[in-house]
């Protein structure tokens, strides 16, 4: 039996039972018992059909005796591709057989085929008792920390806002089922008559074969067997729709129905499709925009208003004059809404292109606090804690300084285009209008050119040309198929913030051109990708002015280094902006809060915490010198860490070693400066950082407090804010409230920050002071002209793999981290000298100043409180030595003990001992960090020289290994600017740094 017979019979035996037995529908025959029930069902079937076709005043005998006159006309070449192959003789026969009543001999009929593919088509039918139930996936809106709209969530086809039946104007409803189902409130899931005239509408006429489905149908396939083109999903969804009609109401069908069709422009459901298209609620709509909608199901893109307008509007005037014939308009309402703009609100132009590791992160906050376990299951509202500036700002910034490092060090890769749009652009060529201009200079369509004008000649010829010229209409020059392309094209990387730009001349070995999204054309420096570019790539650029009339830009690559970044309220925990890596689409791992990594020095802080909480001041003299501490238990090795130089600077002050970042000096302060005993120390450290929520658990080895233990950024932003609040940590969060139908699902409590009380406000107060230092003239010195508002610590790990900063205002935390990913299990380092001054520090300052720029107060770092201005007293002190001056010198901050500002100086170094030291050892402190000022190259670039100085103490060595950088193979290239500010301004920031001699015996040490 001819295998699309088969399929016909199969198809026709379900609709006969649906349509003649819809109660006793059989899903499975026995395939040589059953036979002559199939047969009579099928013949039943006809019957009904027949009355079905004279209804419609079709003459099926005169249809079929055409057809056998001329088979062509029906299975020729230019029938259906669903119909070739079908004999239309023994498609004759059939008819004859069950629809006349006849037996012929030569039937081609076999019941047993017939039956074996309907059994296997029905084989595990879905159940209709799904759909009552059934909830929608949806979007969820989310709100930025203004309330303003921020994102929507949601899955692939679920972009869709569920609207009660009640909601939806009758008009509105009834234009949808006048378009696409007139006899919806009469029939039973199934309008044979419609089977039929689809059927016989496609054995006539070529083209797309038309499907004759109800809307309760397409409720079965859009939510139920699927949209597959196949005989099979027919009789399944025939089955489906069937029982679906026996146990949903028609206004439940239809809610499901206007909830879950597709109407273009990415949105599901009519009221997410009225916002999109009209920008308003689905009661709001008018006549002709309901029509417009209306007539989308049956092809959102073949009628897309924004594509082809001409073609909306037929199809809204079809609508129209259906909602006509069924006395929903009137003949006056209809002429009103034919005659009608399309309206269209522009197609969203704030697409978003940031914050997708923030809104991943709220997802799971969404789960963990109100137990909604998936924001698009339905639709919700919610309110976040994000400031959308800021966000896109701190992205912008991470992906333009992990950039600016590959290129600086010579590891920038191309690795090719984003995409090419070639094809594209040969299309629109293809299809665009050729165009001159007119001799007023308005462009003209060939053909449309006028008649000749005699160029003006006299002074009030000129005058009046040019006055006619200023009168004639403006016609907008036709935009060129590149820009055309480029305006549609969907980058890959679409939350990287350098713009697009399609290559126009390759420039082999040279400069290439390019052209921007707004039509305007620059020369592109190639870099790294001199040499491989081809015609209509698509790449990232930067312009170097965008003002300029000569405009150049230099090419962007996606870079192979990654980072994060962290910006956090300090007073509540709100976190205001995330960056959890260079791209969202190309790695998903939010490294702000699913990823550990060594801190290095930015650890460091908790040790001097600890410290001054004992009661040492940051004038307290500690050597800078070799230690090597006992094993803990008397278990293990001894510790002896060294500074990266392998040397000492002799006796400095708490304050210098802090600024500085002498891994010795915190080596120290173990022994004898926190507890009497360095196992002791560490407990009290380790204890004071359980609290401060840093770490769950405590490694307890000494390299711990040069940050060898991996932290999460979103903790050490939390200890951050804590210093800035003398000592109360807030718990980051992002999740203010949500909601859904009007209804509070959770909302976020306020709560007071919690107090870490193994230190008192106090020692926090000092420890802000002493970071403000490094902010100074230490570490982070590229901070030093906003240092009056911002103080933090930088870090760098062993063997330069990780690059930190963390700092704060009275406002804001930051925290920047940059380094390779561990995934396939290797340590990968950055490259010689490549520290967190050099590389998170100029990435925090752009932050930091668009964070002023997005309504952060810019302040003055606060004083201390009252609660710890009692316990304070400032006296001036000689910043190297630490000793009491008379007038001038610099104001420290002294902890008051018993009523008296406690002398610690020399606690943990005698006297006598201090007395007999060399002062050429104090100046040898200078330069031997790799983040410090004096450094030559410093943070600010500028050549080595011949100077011997190594990056030293902030770089993690916890097992005191020395080693060498240039057995690495590195070659090391500074960051870029050695006199410029790392910010992109012209002010210079300060000379270039001094060489300075070891065995230099005068002071002469710069201001502090």
């Amino acid at each position: 039996m001819n295998i699309i017979l088969i399929k016909l019979f199969a198809t026709a035996l379900t609709l006969s039972q649906v349509t003649t037995r819809p109660d006793a529908v059989k899903t499975q025959f026995d395939p040589v018992t059953d036979r002559a029930q199939v047969v009579q069902i099928l013949r039943d079937g006809c019957a009904h059909m027949r009355k079905a076709f004279d209804i419609e005043d079709i003459n099926l005998d005169e249809l079929i005796s055409t057809a056998m006159e001329d088979p062509s006309a029906v299975a020729g070449a230019s029938a259906p591709k669903i119909l070739h192959g079908l004999d239309i003789g023994e498609l004759n026969v059939s008819y004859r057989q069950f629809c006349k009543g006849e037996n012929p001999k030569d039937s081609p009929f076999d019941a047993g085929e017939v039956i074996a593919f309907y059994n296997k088509a029905v084989a595990d039918l879905p159940s209709a008792e799904a759909l009552k139930e059934r909830k929608l996936p949806g979007a969820s809106l989310i709100l930025d920390g203004a309330g303003k709209r921020y994102a929507e969530a949601f899955e692939a086809n679920g972009r869709r806002l569920s609207v009660p039946i009640a909601e939806v104007p009758a008009m509105v409803q009834k234009a949808f089922v006048a378009a696409e189902d007139k006899r919806f409130e009469t029939h039973k899931g199934i309008d044979e008559r419609g089977v039929i005239r689809a059927f016989i509408g496609n054995l006539a006429s070529p083209g797309r074969p038309a499907g004759g489905s109800t809307i309760t149908q397409q409720v079965v396939k859009n939510l139920s067997v699927g949209d597959d083109v196949t005989y099979e999903r027919k009789i399944r969804e025939m089955i489906v729709a069937s029982r679906l009609e026996h146990i949903l109401g028609k206004p439940q069908i239809l809610e499901l129905y206007l909830n879950g069709i597709y109407l273009g422009r990415g949105a599901y459901g009519i009221e997410m499709a009225a916002r999109s298209y009209f920008g308003k609620s689905v009661g709001q709509l008018t006549v002709p925009e309901a029509a417009l909608l209306a007539g989308m199901p049956k092809g959102p893109n073949f009628y897309s208003p924004d594509k082809y307008p001409d073609r909306a509007r037929e199809r809204r005037a079809y609508v129209l004059a259906r909602m006509k014939e069924e006395g929903v308009i009137t003949e006056a309402q209809l002429g009103e809404a034919a005659n009608a703009p399309l309206g269209l609100k522009p197609l969203d132009a704030t697409r978003r292109d940031a914050g997708f590791y923030f809104v991943d992160h709220l997802a799971r906050e969404v789960r963990t606090f109100a137990g909604v376990e998936s924001l698009t299951a339905a639709s919700h509202v919610v309110r976040s804690t994000l400031n959308a500036g800021l966000q896109t700002a701190t992205e912008t910034a991470l992906q333009e300084g992990l950039a600016t490092y590959e290129r600086a060090t010579g590891r920038a890769r191309y690795e090719g285009p984003e995409l090419n749009i070639a094809d594209a652009v040969r299309k629109l060529e293809g299809a665009a209008p050729a165009v001159e201009a007119s001799p007023l200079g308005v462009p003209l369509l060939v053909g449309d050119a006028p008649k000749p004008v005699p160029a003006p000649k006299t002074k009030a010829e000129r005058k009046a040309a040019a006055a006619a010229e200023k009168a004639a209409p403006k016609v907008e020059r036709p935009k060129p198929a590149w820009q055309r392309a480029l305006e549609t094209a969907r980058p890959v990387l679409y939350d990287v913030h350098w713009p697009l730009a399609v290559v126009l001349e390759a420039g082999r070995g040279g400069t290439a051109k390019i052209g921007l999204a707004d039509g305007r054309t620059a020369s592109l420096e190639p870099g790294p990708a001199r040499g491989k570019l081809q015609p209509y790539d698509v790449v990232r650029v930067k312009l170097r002015d965008p003002n300029a009339r000569n405009r150049r830009a230099d090419l962007r690559v996606r870079p192979g280094v990654q980072g994060a970044a962290l910006v956090l309220e300090n007073r509540t925990g709100r976190i205001l902006a995330m960056a959890g890596g260079f791209s969202y689409p190309l790695s998903q791992l939010n490294r702000v809060t699913q990823t550990v990594r060594q801190p290095g020095s930015t650890l460091k802080p908790l040790t001097y915490l600890a410290a001054l909480n004992a009661g040492l001041q940051p004038n307290t003299l500690v050597m800078d010198s070799a230690i090597t501490l006992p094993p803990i238990g008397g278990i293990g090795d001894s510790w002896s860490p060294k500074n990266y130089d392998g040397g000492g600077a002799g006796a400095t002050t708490l304050r210098r070693g802090l600024k500085f970042s002498k891994n010795l000096v915190t080596a120290r302060l173990l022994q004898g400066g926190i507890a009497e005993k360095a196992p002791a120390s560490l407990q009290k450290v380790c204890d004071l950082a359980l609290e401060a929520q840093i770490y769950a658990e405590c490694e307890r080895y000494y390299p711990f407090v040069l940050g060898a233990q991996p932290v999460r950024m979103v903790d050490l932003a939390a200890f951050y804010a804590a210093v800035a609040n003398e000592g109360a940590r807030p718990a980051p969060y992002a999740l203010e409230s949500i909601e859904r139908d009007g209804k509070a699902l959770y909302t976020r409590a306020a709560r007071a920050p919690t107090r870490i009380g193994s230190a008192d406000r106090v020692a926090f107060y000092q420890l802000k002071t002493m970071l403000q230092g490094v902010t100074n003239h230490g570490t982070a010195a590229a901070l030093a002209r906003f240092s009056s508002s911002i103080a933090g610590k930088t870090g760098t790990s062993e063997n330069e793999n990780d690059a930190w900063f963390a700092g704060f205002t009275n406002e804001i935390t930051i925290v920047v981290w940059v380094g390779y990913d561990n995934a396939d299990g290797t340590r990968r380092t950055l490259g010689r000298g490549q520290t967190g001054g050099h590389l998170a520090v100029p990435i925090a300052g752009t932050i930091l100043q668009a964070a002023w720029a997005n309504g952060v107060p810019r302040t003055p770092l606060a004083p201390p409180t009252p609660e710890a201005r009692q316990f304070l007293a400032d006296a001036s002190i000689d910043p190297r030595s630490g000793e009491r001056v008379e007038g001038g010198g610099f104001q420290e901050h002294f902890r008051i003990k018993d009523g008296r500002m406690a002398d610690t100086q020399y606690k943990l170094l005698p006297r006598e001992t201090r007395t007999a030291m060399r002062p050429d050892l104090e100046d040898g402190d200078l330069g031997t960090d790799p983040d410090s000022p004096d450094l030559a190259g410093g943070v600010y670039g500028g050549s080595s020289g011949n100077r011997r100085a190594e990056p030293d103490s902030d770089l993690l060595d916890p097992f005191g290994e020395r080693r060498s950088r240039r057995a690495q193979g590195e070659t090391y290239q500074p960051w870029p600017g050695t006199q410029r500010s790392p910010f992109g301004d012209e002010e210079e920031v300060r000379p270039r740094p001094r060489r300075r001699d070891p065995d230099y015996l005068f002071g002469d040490d710069p201001p502090y």
